[in-house]
């Protein structure tokens, strides 16, 4: 790996019983936020779960730096009908409460997950893995259910989670989003 990389993925094609996306090729580093953009049903995800293992790698590499933590933010995060737990026990839970969240997020703690919106509960999720003590963060559609004003926290959000020196991948077919957010964009083609 280059010295500074926490992941390099280099002319991976990946899929599930057969191929669905490649050759994709990207580097990221600390303090950087990537976008790997592109059309609905285009693979993007499917490189995502190549990362953590969950797709399979046909040919190319995936690595990650040696002792790098990671965590994951998955589209549609798993949430149950009932959930008797407040945000702020969701963030100790998580491992994300080693910080305070940043003050749009700080109305959502004392409220139980099962009674936030959809845009909430996932604003909430992105924290629980920025919030975390991660090296590199891997966030897919992470504004999924999010109205206006929970995407311009999001933003802003990511914008500050620059200054942690971590690298997230954020994975959008929302051009406006990675635009808004990334330092770089990869473009994955259908």
């Amino acid at each position: 790996m280059i010295p500074g990389s926490l992941l390099e993925v280099n002319a991976l094609v990946a899929g599930y019983q057969d191929p669905v996306v490649g050759p994709v090729s990207f580097r990221l580093t600390r303090g950087e936020i990537l976008g790997l953009a592109g059309p609905n049903g285009s693979g993007k995800s499917t490189v995502l779960r190549a990362i953590i293992g969950r797709a399979r790698i046909f040919s190319g590499t995936v690595e990650r730096c040696q002792g790098v933590r990671t965590t994951v933010q998955s589209q549609q995060p798993v949430r149950l009908a009932e959930m008797p737990v407040t945000g702020r026990e969701f963030l100790r839970l998580t491992g994300a409460d080693r910080q305070p969240p940043p003050p749009p997020l700080a109305p959502l703690l004392e409220h139980r997950l099962d009674r936030l919106s959809g845009g909430q509960f996932q604003l909430l999720h992105v924290w629980a893995c920025l919030g975390s003590a991660a090296d590199l963060v891997l966030l897919d559609e992470p504004d999924n259910n999010m109205d206006p004003k929970a995407r311009a926290t999001l933003i802003e959000v990511l914008h500050e989670s620059r200054k942690e020196g971590r690298g997230v991948l954020v994975v959008s077919h929302e051009h406006d989003l990675v635009e808004a957010v990334c330092t770089r964009l990869v473009e994955v083609a259908p």
